[in-house]
């Protein structure tokens, strides 16, 4: 069950949940079994990605915990890229961060901060710039701006062929005796285009 203000928060899904169900009798089932797709929409660009790296290498607990400790060190609550620029790392280093997140957090910053990050062209972008733009930053991979594409920009055809979740999702759903390797994903998914970032979310839920 999901809360009334989470609820509210949720785009609009069910067209696709309603392809992917004709488009795929396999997924349909675990639709079934998972109910509606909730991804939420995110506005803050900086805040999101700023939440990716904290969340980098550690557990979903852990990560919950530092970002909480990282977010009330601002005034508002509300990661700020000027604001951070000003912390020490001994402020930072308090919220539980890595000297090499620290790093990361503020390369961030600063991308923001002097416009590098086209904030206002974002949504006007390709699913590929956006990527080639994102993945400039020190600490953002392919795969942390591909989650930016799902989650902040809602993106509907996103699929994250190297995200373990994503391959055991689709291992469990075929039944398939190996894992599959990145470079098999795409045929096996081409049946969810042009959403795969939906079919992405209930295979997830799958794994």
């Amino acid at each position: 069950m999901i809360d009334a203000k989470r609820r509210k928060s949720c785009a609009d899904w069910s067209e696709a949940v309603e392809y992917l169900r004709q488009a795929d009798p396999l997924l349909a089932k675990l639709i079934d079994r998972v109910g509606p797709c909730t991804i939420a929409r995110r506005n803050d660009y900086f805040a999101a990605l700023c939440q990716s790296i904290v969340s980098q290498q550690i557990s979903t607990l852990a990560a919950r915990t530092v970002y909480q400790r990282f977010r009330f060190l601002f005034a508002s609550r509300r990661p700020r890229p000027e604001e951070l620029l000003k912390f020490t790392d001994e402020k930072l280093r308090s919220a539980g961060l890595s000297r090499q997140k620290i790093d990361y957090l503020r390369g961030i910053a600063r991308a923001f901060a002097s416009g590098q990050i086209p904030v206002r062209r974002l949504t006007r972008m390709t699913d590929e710039e956006v990527i080639n733009s994102l993945i400039q930053l020190r600490g953002v991979g392919r795969w942390t701006a591909e989650m930016f594409l799902i989650f902040v920009l809602q993106r509907p055809d996103v699929l994250p062929v190297d995200d373990l979740g994503l391959q055991v999702g689709v291992q469990k759903l075929f039944s398939l005796p190996d894992r599959p390797k990145p470079a098999d994903i795409p045929a096996l998914a081409e049946r969810w285009r042009p959403w795969r970032s939906i079919a992405t979310w209930y295979l997830w839920r799958g794994a």
